[in-house]
């Protein structure tokens, strides 16, 4: 099965694109998604992550308020927080990909090159749009002030270097058409899956 990755920055679009790839029913992973979900069942990184923030838990779910205080201003407990949380999404990831029966399957995440789980991907996807627009969509999505969304954006890869990376990139500027862009992808990714399976 053919495993393709789709990255790009904050605001970027990736879920809209995502969502255009299910409806031509092909299976997609949030990372994001894996990722709270592990936060909050996985006995063992749970245990991790109160032996590293003191309990950061309400009601048996992450705070993510106090999490996101913990770590904002701290890189190194951001990058130990990291190095506990992406081997469990990683692995939560491979299980639900060996459960699919699609020609290929996508796996949707912010940080594959930086976390390096590009690796174990066939095909990289980036999603590009121009910083002033990403932001505009950040706060508008996750309420966000104008400064947080800069401080996520200048803590993720340069957005030129991710795209350069990638083997494809879909425009997604709010003026270049992504259904096209996606279909064009598909056939593809169709035509690769057959020649691998």
């Amino acid at each position: 099965m053919l495993k393709v990755g789709i990255t790009g920055g904050i605001g970027s679009g990736k879920s809209v694109v995502c969502r255009v790839f299910e409806t031509l029913g092909i299976p997609v992973f949030s990372a994001d998604d894996a990722a709270k979900h592990v936060m909050e069942h996985d006995a063992t990184l749970v245990a991790a992550i109160k032996a590293l923030l003191g309990d950061v838990y309400t009601n048996g779910r992450p705070d993510r308020d106090r999490i996101s205080a913990l770590v904002y201003n701290n890189t190194a407990l951001l990058q130990q927080l990291n190095a506990l949380v992406h081997p469990a999404t990683i692995a939560y990831a491979n299980e639900w990909m060996a459960r699919q029966h699609a020609p290929y399957v996508i796996k949707e995440a912010a940080i594959f090159f930086e976390s390096g789980s590009n690796k174990g991907m066939d095909v990289m996807v980036g999603v590009s749009a121009p910083r002033a627009l990403r932001a505009a969509r950040a706060m508008q999505r996750s309420h966000l002030s104008a400064d947080k969304v800069q401080a996520i954006m200048d803590r993720q890869m340069d957005d030129d270097q991710k795209m350069h990376l990638c083997d494809h990139v879909i425009i997604n500027d709010d003026h270049t058409a992504v259904l096209p862009q996606v279909l064009r992808l598909h056939q593809l990714f169709l035509q690769q899956a057959a020649r691998t399976a």
